[in-house]
């Protein structure tokens, strides 16, 4: 029998050269869903090769949509056939984004039935203010064996104003969804601006969706009832550009980050240039290089526009490398410091108190056997294997290939000495003490 496969890094290699990034996934995989609303096959272009995608595709078949391949990154959706708004237990349940069909179908039919999401083990990340957005516009809401059942009254979904009590993106692009086709006007305050809710407004306006204000906190939503076809491009995916960026600066590297829309990345940008990275703009790119000193910074995470929490743990491999303490103060996750365990491993120097790490830089972090808790903590501990000397051996990185498509081969493309394998079911200890004795050969 075989293990899951692992990412096998032999650290110490400057990474350079050039990087392109693919769509984003946290708009993706809400516009996938979004197709169910159009009355119209869809063109999405840009689509990134990942394994929420799959799941997201593999749900359209399922309820019966025609999915067809028309190319690299390119599909056609054709969601007129579907009758079912009913999505299958085991494939919502692999995915936290799987909850985007319960806004898309409720828009749709006035009812839907989907599991409670999956995904990345983060904490306590209740969708009780999806549901109040839901029960504002009309809906009735059950919740029995692992299954949200959601239904309307005979007057169907009706606009109304609704604010959430805290600021949530996965909320704020449910209502979209849900609101899109419902009768007169949502309003929705306190609402998230990330660049991913501005993707979803503006794929569901060139359908014919009138959606106000995204990317503000109040958003206004008028309902309309028939949504045409549309071809549409994913915008490019912030925090997979922000973690090429930091690898490359880890690394002490020079790459040129391409397909990215530099706005996007202005927190991250400012947060890396306090550590001492170089960083150049241009239209659709930027070059990342670092050859001084790295310094040792304060950071809080917040919502768009603030500094964002899914770079969090990837910022917190860098200032390992750095010169004095850091303290990172996590604002918007629960237990988002579940992968510092593993970088202790490659002996960094981080204490954790409630949301707040101090960071003692060591300059200095050593390969080890360590396994990835969740998507970003698994990037995390790849750029510490990249910057680390001998070899880090990384298992369950099928939380990393949820998010980043084909990152082993985009890091090989820079210089960066990493394999993907399947181990005999030995432990990994044994595993990774092979390894390095065949290194040092």
């Amino acid at each position: 029998m075989k293990t899951p496969k692992k990412f096998v890094i032999r650290g110490g290699r400057t990474l350079h050269g050039e990087v392109e990034i693919s769509g984003a996934k946290n708009a993706v995989v809400a516009i996938l869903p979004a197709t169910l609303l159009s009355d119209e096959p869809c063109i999405i272009e840009n689509v990134p090769e990942i394994s929420d995608v799959e799941i997201s595709l593999r749900i359209l078949r399922e309820l019966g949509a025609e999915v067809t391949y028309m190319g690299p990154h390119t599909y056609r959706i054709d969601t007129r056939s579907v009758q079912s708004s009913t999505v299958p237990y085991e494939s919502a349940r692999r995915m936290r984004a799987s909850y985007y069909f319960m806004g898309a179908l409720l828009g749709r039919f006035g009812h839907c039935r989907v599991s409670m999401p999956g995904g990345c083990p983060l904490g306590d990340r209740p969708i009780d203010q999806h549901t109040k957005a839901f029960k504002k516009l009309g809906a009735k809401i059950r919740l029995e064996q692992g299954m949200v059942d959601i239904t309307t009254t005979e007057n169907g979904l009706q606009g109304t104003q609704i604010f959430f009590d805290c600021v949530t993106v996965g909320a704020t692009m449910n209502t979209i969804l849900a609101a899109v086709k419902a009768d007169g006007m949502t309003i929705i305050e306190n609402a998230a601006k990330e660049p991913h809710i501005v993707d979803l407004a503006s794929f569901l306006n060139s359908m014919g969706a009138d959606i106000m204000g995204a990317g503000t906190d109040t958003i206004k939503i008028r309902g309309t009832k028939y949504l045409r076809g549309t071809s549409y491009a994913v915008i490019p995916d912030q925090i997979e550009a922000g973690t090429y960026m930091v690898a490359a600066a880890a690394t002490r590297g020079n790459v040129l980050v391409k397909n990215v829309i530099p706005k996007h990345l202005e927190s991250i940008i400012s947060v890396m240039e306090k550590i001492g990275v170089k960083i150049e703009q241009f239209d659709d790119a930027v070059r990342v290089s670092a050859d001084g000193p790295l310094v040792k910074t304060s950071i809080k995470t917040r919502p768009h526009p603030g500094f964002p929490t899914d770079m969090q743990p990837q910022i917190s491999a860098l200032l390992c490398l750095a010169e004095g303490t850091s303290m990172i103060k996590e604002g918007v996750s629960e237990q988002r410091f579940q992968y510092v365990d593993e970088l202790r491993r490659m002996g960094a120097d981080i204490q954790v108190d409630g949301k707040v790490a101090v960071i003692e830089g060591t300059g200095h972090l050593t390969g080890a056997p360590v396994k990835a808790c969740d998507l970003r903590a698994g990037a995390a501990l790849m750029i510490a294997g990249l910057a680390a000397s001998g070899v880090t051996t990384i298992e369950d990185i099928y939380h990393i290939e949820r998010g980043y498509a084909d990152m082993e081969g985009k890091l090989r493309a820079l210089g960066a000495c990493i394999e993907k394998k399947t181990f005999p079911q030995d432990p990994v200890h044994h595993e990774h003490a092979q390894i390095t004795r065949q290194d040092a050969v």
